[in-house]
């Protein structure tokens, strides 16, 4: 069983009651305002659920980063980065990119980003915590990548590419290029072998929200 959340923004779980199985599952209820959603990123939390179901709170252990110091580019994407193949932009199709990334994927027709949680990003959006990237062949938008940042605390919530490399665009502008100004790091949230190939790595939990507790705190006043 798991706790159902009230009213209040802050009353989440400590995230070491998440469940193992299935893996961070932590709460189920609440709502989707500017208030929960930063009390949830600045715990090491976020929601992800599918249409019809409720809102599901997670935190899984263990956790996926990427860190500007261990990302890597490879030999191609650095050639196609000096080659100036694409056109990267910040904050200027936010909407586009959420809708990009709710797109339907290979073999999998579904999306979590519902229609709630779309707007949600949009009002995060326009409350300066959310923050895209965009990747352009010219005037046509072939990839992105959109998620929060809190102090020195970046979460990447998703990407897409229509063409090669262009997701790879857009994770390098942020932990190459700092786009989003100076992070710590960005977190991936759940492990795949698709995040691990470009460059992610695994950390405890545990190491996780110590990172974020203090990341977080780093360009607000007195942090």
């Amino acid at each position: 069983m798991i706790p159902l959340l009230g009213p209040e923004p802050a009353a989440f779980p400590p995230v070491a009651s998440a469940l193992t199985e299935p893996n961070g599952l932590l709460a189920a209820g609440g709502d989707l305002s500017v208030e929960r959603l930063t009390e949830a990123y600045r715990r090491g939390i976020f929601p992800w659920y599918s249409e019809g179901d409720p809102i599901l709170w997670w935190s899984p252990d263990p956790r996926t980063l990427f860190t500007p110091e261990r990302f890597h580019v490879s030999r191609s994407l650095a050639k196609w980065r000096r080659q100036e193949r694409y056109r990267v932009t910040v904050d200027t199709a936010f909407a586009e990119v959420v809708d990009g990334c709710a797109g339907p994927r290979r073999g999998d027709p579904g999306t979590w980003i519902v229609p709630a949680m779309r707007q949600a990003f949009l009002d995060l959006h326009a409350a300066g915590i959310a923050h895209s990237v965009e990747v352009w062949a010219g005037d046509t938008l072939v990839g992105g990548l959109f998620g929060s940042r809190l102090g020195r605390a970046a979460f990447g919530e998703s990407m897409f590419s229509r063409a090669p490399n262009a997701s790879k665009f857009a994770l390098a502008a942020i932990l190459v290029d700092g786009v989003w100004g100076e992070i710590d790091f960005l977190d991936a949230q759940f492990t795949t072998e698709h995040l691990l190939g470009l460059g992610a790595e695994e950390y405890p939990r545990s190491v996780f929200t110590r990172w974020l507790d203090e990341a977080a705190r780093r360009n607000e006043p007195g942090g």
